[in-house]
């Protein structure tokens, strides 16, 4: 239960502020099931249960919501994470989710200055030209503030909280237990995956944590956009270049650590001030394709994306370039998963059914999938877009539809496809709003044929040919030294054969349950009788002209049958439930 870990101490106000938000939104029943309700009133702590009413008037997705606003930055940053699993939740949930801002009320400048004299080995005004204490831009992990260098460069430097880590442990450790308690208790719930979200989400977060990981991330990314032309690149330099069409920030390391990192400032038009890209005279229909181009080489080809390439993450600049910062969330692809994802996109925009379904069948391991009957549903979704003019197509939109056919099958995508859906959908929303003429389907059809092309010319094979000989030959290499390692244990009786059955941790929860239920009644069953026969012997000590002794038995019995029968009906009860 939820309160054995009340043995940290340091946790349990933590939990207290957790319990009363989730009481005050009307999620009182499922802090009892949770435990929480009994652990806190063990230590003394009052939870208010009858001031919900103001918020029953609320649909459950906007209570949510508000909720998760109210615990803090780890929640907001689950309630972001959760609105990019379109293949959990219905529409409304995603809507709902998509509402939360990751902003807050910027940190004491005393604060954030000491925080950076240690990080940095000197005080800012030392290490920098000019600084502004106040932040441009304040959010529930970093604050963001402008500076400038000595050789005259303009710079972002980028803050963690003070204090924040500590917060989001503690957090994360509830957040694991309430999702390990959710797959326990709830077969509704078991479906979301409840485990596997809470775990991908405490990784993401904990790297989100680390700034020179962010800057890494960006650095992979610039590499892999070093010398990246399109047909546009028409313009040159002062030096005959054609300069860089995708921006990537540049990292100052000597100042850059877990805590603080330094960039290049980028002077551009935000992605969410359409207006000025016009007074700008900048093409929007060039930045449009520009933009799709480079997502989909970062998807497609490179395996390493930027995940969350919303308009304030995307600066548009003179020349029609653009620019792309914050790379605390980045997906990554295998090859494999990149020819699944190629195979995917073709059949839809082909009109293949029967390679979409094959896709999903490799994504999914749910042995009692109905593969016949979301085949048909997936052969009848595809269909419909049978004769539909390619630059009609909506490929976020079929491909929300596709994610909607799979949760409608209870079917979960993989966590790392769930941010690449996510990206699409970002993508061509943004595409579209810069040019209402977007081609997101023609686009990428390009993109796809290019890359499968890739995929199969002679190099690649050879290339995949040698790295399966490879793995077949080092399997035969070792095959005779398996085979003496297993005789070796036949021979010693040491042979272990282990079953991986699902569910068998709550089955023998159960089998210890019924067990301490039946030495329960052993014991009280002993108590009767043997208090019986004390009440017959003379002699010893009397209460009420009873013997003490048979009394003191018969109370013992009474309490434990008292035991035995609520864990009964507690039981029964939420069987029913």
């Amino acid at each position: 239960m939820f309160w054995q870990a009340l043995t940290a101490v340091h946790d349990l106000g933590r939990l207290h502020d957790i319990a009363a938000i989730l009481v005050r939104y009307g999620f009182g029943d499922m802090v009892r099931r949770m435990g929480l309700a009994n652990a806190l009133e063990r230590a003394g702590r009052m939870l208010h249960w009858n001031n919900a009413e103001e918020f029953a008037h609320m649909p459950p997705p906007e209570r949510v919501r508000r909720a998760l606003e109210e615990m803090g930055p780890t929640f907001v940053k689950l309630g972001q994470v959760l609105a990019t699993r379109i293949d959990l939740f219905e529409p409304e949930w995603i809507a709902e989710f998509g509402k939360l801002q990751d902003s807050a009320p910027a940190a004491p400048w005393a604060e954030i200055r000491q925080q950076l004299t240690e990080d940095l080995g000197a005080s800012p005004e030392t290490i920098f030209a000019a600084f502004e204490p106040e932040p441009l831009a304040a959010a529930s992990i970093a604050q963001v503030h402008r500076a400038r260098l000595e050789d005259g460069s303009s710079v972002v430097v980028k803050v963690r909280r003070p204090g924040i880590r500590p917060i989001i442990e503690a957090d994360l450790r509830w957040l694991m237990r309430l999702a390990e308690l959710a797959e326990a208790e709830s077969a509704e719930l078991r479906a979301f995956h409840p485990q596997e979200v809470a775990r991908h989400f405490g990784q993401s977060l904990r790297r989100e944590l680390d700034f020179a990981g962010e800057c890494r991330n960006a650095e992979r990314i610039a590499g892999n956009f070093a010398g990246y032309i399109d047909a546009d690149s028409l313009e040159t330099g002062q030096n005959g270049e054609a300069p860089a069409i995708i921006v990537i920030p540049r990292v100052y390391w000597q100042w850059t650590g877990e805590r603080v990192c330094v960039q290049e400032f980028i002077d551009g038009i935000s992605g969410c001030n359409l207006p000025a890209v016009e007074r700008a005279g900048l093409d929007r229909k060039i930045l449009a394709r520009r933009g799709a181009h480079a997502v989909l080489k970062m998807i497609l080809e490179d395996g390493f994306f930027h995940a969350d390439p919303h308009p304030g993450n995307v600066f548009y600049l003179a020349g029609n370039r653009i620019a792309f910062i914050d790379f605390g969330m980045v997906g990554r692809l295998t090859e494999a998963r990149r020819g699944q994802l190629i195979n995917l996109l073709l059949g839809l925009v082909k009109h293949q059914p029967q390679r979409v379904a094959d896709v999903m069948f490799e994504w999914t391991d749910d042995v009692t999938l109905d593969e016949a009957g979301l085949t048909l549903e997936i052969q009848t979704f595809v269909d419909q877009y049978h004769g539909v003019a390619l630059s009609q197509l909506r490929l976020g939109a079929m491909l929300s539809d596709l994610v909607d056919i799979l949760r409608q099958h209870r079917l979960a995508l993989p966590a790392d496809l769930s941010l690449l859906v996510k990206a699409f959908i970002t993508l061509e929303g943004m595409g579209r709003e810069l040019d209402p003429e977007f081609d997101m389907a023609g686009e990428a059809l390009f993109l796809l044929e290019q890359a499968m092309r890739a995929r199969y010319t002679p190099a690649a094979i050879a290339k995949r040919g040698w790295q399966a000989a490879s793995e077949a030959l080092a399997l035969v290499a070792g095959l005779p030294q398996d085979v003496s390692r297993l005789l070796r244990a036949a021979r010693r009786g040491r042979l272990e054969i282990h079953i991986d059955v699902t569910h068998l941790k709550r089955v023998g929860n159960q089998l210890d349950s019924a067990a301490n239920r039946l030495v329960i009644g052993i014991v009280v069953a002993a108590l009767i009788i043997g208090s019986s026969i004390v009440m017959t012997v003379p002699g010893g000590p009397t209460l009420l002209g009873l013997p003490v002794f048979g009394l003191l038995g018969f109370c013992g019995a009474v309490v434990g049958g008292i035991w035995l029968l609520l864990s009964i009906w507690k039981t029964s009860r939420a069987d029913r439930e």
